[in-house]
């Protein structure tokens, strides 16, 4: 995903009028975009959600001079049973954002998918009475926290509270009155400093939302996609009340943050696909320096699941949607297995989703699991890494 300067307020409808221009040009006008669907999730509960707005006056954005950090995130939850329609996957500014992108991504033509027009399997409604452990989420960079649903709705029907958290200027963000869009050549460190203290930030509002109630935030985990995984693992080196995190396929530059040097005290799961670096070794604590260093130095529970015929991108929801669009309108080969593998991707899917909630049944709820005892006959595209 390529990352683009500056940020939409007006221009907004510019943009998604830009992109509508360029889908009557790119194909006939009889051709309607492909629907797109998403698994459903395999835990017992409806899933409800909602988005909030939050403002952190107390900070200013450093994207933004003279602003305060504002933030959009979203609330998964199990919920009682509901006749609204399910939410949409990406809002419509969003929405454009991929369109127009996936051509430098994956060789996708703008027009070819109906982005826009895919649902989730969450609704608005009511949730279940009783307190649930949270789980944060963080999307990678150049991402939007919605580009995670199939983990997260698949948590929030297993019984949790899941919080999305888009990371303003780090990927694309849409608000109530206007998009932003990622900013180019940022600093890292900086963006790194700043991912963590919107974690922080999140913890202290979610006690004042209306679903307080339903949240139990002495039990608080996280997890996130590349940069937001190194996030994770960020946010629990200043913040006790994360108690176990997880890292999906992200590196831990040793130069944008103190992971790598510091470890982790309390539990973590690495979570790689593929192989990494100009040498091609798998993504694992074996190969990888920043993964090497990272496991030596935490004293924490640890695991480390690897999915060799995975890629970085197989672990959002381009794993179950790229193969939609592919069989259709093939896409170069090259580029789509650089995104997410060869691996069989409802395979993928299943064995991410199991690890992920075992991972936390065992640390936030005290449900003891075999799945980290050794390879696993139901998940045949992943290994533990000893």
């Amino acid at each position: 995903m390529i990352d683009r300067l500056g940020r939409m307020r007006s221009s907004y409808w510019a943009v998604v009028a830009a992109a509508a221009m360029t889908v009557a040009l790119a194909a006939p006008a009889a051709a309607a975009p492909l629907p797109l669907t998403l698994p459903k999730p395999s835990g017992p509960f409806p899933v409800g959600t909602t988005e909030l707005h939050l403002v952190d006056e107390t900070r200013t954005d450093p994207w933004a001079p003279g602003r305060s950090r504002e933030l959009m995130i979203s609330l998964w939850y199990p919920a009682t049973p509901s006749f609204r329609a399910p939410v949409r996957h990406l809002s419509p500014g969003i929405a454009a954002f991929y369109d127009q992108t996936a051509a430098g991504s994956v060789g996708l033509a703008p027009g070819v998918a109906d982005f826009a027009g895919t649902r989730t399997h969450a609704r608005p409604a009511t949730p279940l009475p009783g307190r649930r452990p949270v789980v944060l989420y963080s999307p990678g960079r150049g991402q939007s926290r919605s580009f995670g649903t199939t983990l997260v709705e698949d948590l929030a029907s297993r019984g949790y509270v899941v919080v999305t958290i888009d990371h303003t200027f780090a990927g694309p963000v849409e608000f109530p009155d206007r998009v932003e869009l990622p900013v180019g050549r940022a600093d890292t460190a900086l963006m790194m400093r700043e991912r963590v203290r919107d974690t922080g930030f999140v913890l202290d509002r979610l006690g004042s939302t209306t679903l307080a109630a339903v949240m139990d935030l002495s039990r608080v985990g996280m997890a996130g996609h590349s940069m937001g995984g190194f996030t994770a693992a960020e946010a629990m080196l200043t913040d006790p009340r994360i108690d176990a995190g997880a890292n999906l396929d992200g590196s831990m530059d040793p130069n944008s943050g103190q992971a790598s040097a510091r470890g982790a005290d309390r539990p973590f799961l690495l979570m790689g696909g593929g192989t990494s670096g100009a040498d091609k070794h798998p993504h694992d604590h074996v190969h990888a320096p920043d993964w090497a260093a990272f496991w030596a130095n935490s004293t924490g529970w640890k695991r480390d699941v690897h999915l060799p015929a995975a890629e970085h991108m197989s672990f959002t929801d381009a794993q179950v949607l790229l193969p939609q669009i592919d069989r259709p309108h093939p896409l170069p080969a090259d580029k789509l297995a650089a995104a997410i593998g060869t691996v069989d991707p409802r395979r993928s899917l299943t064995a991410q989703r199991e690890y992920l909630a075992a991972f936390f049944d065992l640390h936030l709820r005290g449900r003891h699991t075999a799945l980290f005892d050794g390879d696993s006959p139901a998940h045949p595209d992943a290994r533990l890494v000893p």
